[in-house]
């Protein structure tokens, strides 16, 4: 069934997050959830953590894509790079990579610890502008679904956290308007040092991924970086274009993020496929994070996507024998 000319759940989506990163599914749930919805292929991409290569089911050791495919799913395994200090939201979907490479672990290990300082400084700095934010007791302890108190090692933590932590406060209106806000204060907008996206995408490649531009339209329309220089959104994928980007992410929910545009995700998705549709593998996903109590129209799974057919010609090589 169409829903304004788009399909009202996607067969493949290739975003989506568990609480290895900023998710509220395991991946066991997530994958039990794209079964029950009847999806027929999903993406784990957690951000700067490599994905898992099993569950427990009935307390045994699975591997994980054989798990998927019990449940009739594909599952790629994917790493979401959040990439470029000076310019937001750049972020590259790698797919598949071998993930046993030293690159692979000593990036994620440099991102991991590239947080940890300056998301502290993030809420100290909150803090001393009226909204108060304790680290150490609003964001590295939290209460999980169950009532029970926990901690987190501080190189698990997202900035998306901090978001949350200031709309549950009244500082904000939502996580979006948060980040918003934070974006658009220089004071606020603390840089941790990322991979260049460039790198990124290099080091996708070395390591036998493919690397896709995720929701490129919430890069800004016109941004500065040093040694770039001022250029518009276009000419900043272009020059990810000219560096080897596989494909680009078309179909995605920007209407329930920071996207700070006018136009429709209907109107983004055709304007993406016109410009990079004969260049670039055109991608999709719902970015879904999970239910989480509290939270207005949380995304689905599937509710951003592509068709099976499109997924198994840009994935055929990553399919099990038979999928196609």
């Amino acid at each position: 069934m169409l829903k304004n000319g788009r399909p009202e759940r996607y067969e493949c989506d290739l975003h989506c997050h568990t609480n290895r990163s900023d998710g509220n599914n395991t991946p066991k749930e997530l994958i039990d959830r794209a079964a029950r919805l009847g999806m027929k292929a999903i993406a784990i991409t957690d951000h700067d953590i490599v994905p898992p290569e099993t569950v427990t089911v009935d307390g045994q050791t699975v591997a994980i894509c054989a798990y998927a495919r019990q449940k009739g799913l594909v599952l790629l395994r994917g790493y979401e790079f959040s990439t470029d200090t000076y310019v937001d939201d750049v972020h590259i979907l790698g797919y598949e990579l071998d993930w046993s490479q030293a690159a692979v672990q000593e990036e994620m290990e440099r991102a991991r610890l590239s947080k940890s300082e300056a998301y502290r400084k993030l809420c100290n700095i909150l803090t001393s502008k009226g909204m108060p934010i304790d680290y150490d007791k609003e964001i590295l302890q939290y209460t999980d679904e169950h009532g029970v108190i926990r901690k987190r090692d501080p190189e698990e933590v997202q900035r998306k956290f901090i978001f949350e932590k200031m709309a549950e406060k009244g500082y904000a209106e939502s996580w979006s308007a948060a980040k918003i806000m934070v974006q658009n204060d220089p004071e606020l907008n603390v840089r941790r040092e990322k991979i260049d996206p460039v790198r990124a995408i290099e080091l996708i490649h070395a390591c036998g991924g493919m690397a896709f531009l995720a929701h490129p339209y919430l890069i800004d329309e016109v941004v500065e970086a040093p040694g770039l220089g001022r250029m518009t959104r276009f000419e900043y994928i272009e020059r990810l274009i000219a560096h080897g980007l596989d494909g680009i992410e078309a179909c995605y929910t920007y209407d329930k993020t920071s996207y700070k545009g006018q136009k429709t995700v209907e109107e983004i998705e055709q304007e993406i496929k016109a410009r990079y549709g004969n260049r670039l593998y055109l991608s999709g996903g719902s970015d879904y994070h999970g239910s989480k109590e509290g939270v207005v129209d949380p995304r689905e799974i599937g509710e951003a996507g592509i068709s099976y057919a499109e997924f198994c010609r840009i994935f055929l090589p990553y399919l099990p024998q038979g999928a196609d």
